[in-house]
């Protein structure tokens, strides 16, 4: 499209302040920027917005204008909601350089003009996917302002027909076209994404589910400024976001999935600027931490805390509450464990679990502070004012994070990513109202995640309400110690049933969970009374052991919750 169609369209409220001869330039995309110098982001045939934030005196106009027009754009365009009138001097650049210059009304929003442009010229070269490229590379190096990966999903839709979304390692949606995917469907696609990953296939990576084939692209930024590659695929599978498409890659061209992977590195960009926003929030985190740490005087912390509320709660009026959370993620020693770095890898994935996994957006971490000290990732998470949780009040609600409920809907999809060799658990804290409580909060966190260690699976968590059990001593049993004792007791009953065939350790959990109870245990094992008192006589029998005594319950009760 040309200068000229943008300047008759009454809707964008654009005022042509120099170069009324140069209005038959074309327009091949559009760019929002605040840089000083934003020459890495053009290349050629763009109408720049600007704010003029960069604008700080006269001197500066001249070396802007100056690289725009070396880059060959096709007009400036310069918004007065900052300045008003646009600077003289401004005007007087872009005419010694020919540079077309617009003033943008104030009452026009930048996105207005970016998505009017987009549209023609989406129009008017639709099936050019280098165009489509180029479009998109403008648009998503221009900020936040450019419309993030929405716009980019968008346009595949609009240019190529394809339905896509970005989706975070655990499966929620960050940014999507359209409708939103069934999160069930999105834990699918994601733990595939994980798994396939760790088995170390190269993406694109396909999955049929629903009725329909998608293809996973992962998103990472390998362009320039881009962090140094992972020496270990297991420091960023549970961290890197991936981009879902409802077709198969299979039988692309290499054009189109160029495309696509020039689209999920625009992404990754994007997803780099945000996570900066979080240096303010682990910044804060880590300072709480260490203060709480090195038992620095409560008045000291609840300072501190008075300065994390109106960044995690803006808005609050009031001192909120607060909770912990620990989390740690694990390898395996014959994986070469050691050369991977876990705690930042628990810090991204705790931040990812704290989002409400209903929420939509890469913006919904905006409350929650991780720190990480050593393999240990520490959140502090604060809740709104109100009443504690478990109070016996009748009427009050109870508050904060559940251990269990964080894990629910991420289990699956961060199994596959743990594979054989990893491990997640996490352990929270009940909810604190002030400083003094803190110290208390993070020993609570970090005991109730020894509980959680102490269980089978990849993937555990416990709460601080299970503290005031025996499982709570589990934990702090030295392996070998808990390897003889689960040995001495067990082992015979395992050979004889793996002789023959036999069920005696599920007779004696069974015997066990029903209190020692004869016709309870029959009923639920469906034998007969005698058939069972065989059973156990033979358990009793084998291990020296006797099951009308107590001490021999809890011997055998604490063997079985330790194997």
């Amino acid at each position: 499209m040309r200068l000229r169609a943008l300047l008759e369209t009454d809707a964008l409220g654009l005022r042509l302040l120099g170069g009324e001869d140069e209005l038959d330039r074309t327009v091949r995309g559009v760019m929002t920027t605040d840089l000083k110098d934003p020459s890495r982001y053009l290349s050629g045939g763009e109408l720049v917005l600007t704010g003029l934030a960069w604008l700080r005196e006269p001197a500066d106009a001249e070396p802007f204008v100056r690289i725009l027009a070396s880059a060959g754009v096709a007009a400036l365009a310069a918004g007065e909601a900052e300045l008003g009138d646009i600077p003289d001097d401004l005007v007087q650049a872009c005419s010694r350089h020919r540079l077309p210059l617009f003033a943008v009304n104030e009452t026009v929003a930048f996105a207005t003009i970016t998505e009017h442009v987009v549209r023609q010229v989406s129009g008017e070269r639709a099936g050019d996917l280098a165009a489509v490229v180029d479009r998109h590379r403008r648009l998503m190096t221009s900020g936040p302002a450019g419309g993030g990966p929405e716009v980019v999903l968008d346009l595949l839709g609009s240019d190529l027909d394809l339905r896509a979304w970005v989706l975070s390692p655990t499966g929620r949606q960050i940014a999507g076209a359209g409708e939103p995917l069934d999160p069930a469907l999105a834990s699918k696609l994601a733990g595939e994404h994980l798994a396939a990953t760790r088995t170390g296939r190269r993406g694109p990576h396909r999955l049929s589910a629903a009725g329909a084939t998608y293809s996973l692209f992962p998103i990472r930024n390998t362009g320039r400024g881009a962090a140094p590659a992972a020496r270990d695929v297991r420091e960023t599978v549970l961290s890197d976001w991936l981009l879902a498409v409802e077709a198969d890659a299979g039988d692309w061209p290499a054009a189109r999935l160029d495309l696509l992977q020039g689209v999920t590195q625009l992404i990754a960009v994007e997803r780099d600027r945000r996570d900066a926003a979080r240096t303010v929030r682990r910044r804060l985190a880590q300072e709480v931490l260490e203060l709480v740490q090195t038992g620095a005087a409560p008045a000291e912390i609840a300072a501190r805390l008075r300065v994390a509320a109106p960044v995690l709660l803006p808005g609050l009026g009031t001192a909120p509450h607060w909770q912990v959370v620990v989390a740690r993620v694990e390898w395996d020693a014959e994986g070469g464990a050691g050369t991977v770095d876990t705690g930042p890898v628990a810090q991204a994935l705790l931040e990812e679990i704290l989002v409400d996994p209903a929420t939509v957006g890469a913006e919904s971490a905006d409350r929650i502070a991780v720190a990480h000290a050593g393999d240990e990732a520490i959140a502090l998470v604060p809740l709104p004012a109100g009443p504690l949780p478990d109070s016996e009040d009748e009427g009050t609600t109870t508050l904060g994070l559940h251990a269990d409920a964080l894990l629910a809907a991420v289990r699956d999809p961060l199994s596959s990513g743990l594979a054989d060799d990893g491990r997640l658990t996490l352990g929270v804290s009940a909810a604190v109202h002030s400083a003094e409580g803190l110290r208390g909060a993070l020993e609570e966190a970090r005991h109730a995640r020894r509980v959680a260690a102490a269980r089978p699976g990849r993937v555990c968590a416990a709460g601080h309400h299970e503290l005031a059990s025996h499982v709570l001593l589990l934990p702090f049993v030295p392996d070998d110690v808990r390897r003889a004792f689960t040995a001495r007791l067990l082992d015979p009953l395992r050979d004889y049933d793996r002789r023959h065939r036999a069920e005696l350790i599920p007779t004696l959990e069974a015997f066990l969970d029903c209190d020692g109870s004869w016709t309870r245990c029959a009923t639920r094992l469906h034998l007969h009374v005698n058939t069972l008192r065989y059973r156990v006589g033979r358990i009793e029998q084998l291990t020296g052991r006797d099951l009308s005594r107590l001490e021999d319950k809890l011997d055998f009760f604490l063997a079985l919750r330790m194997s």
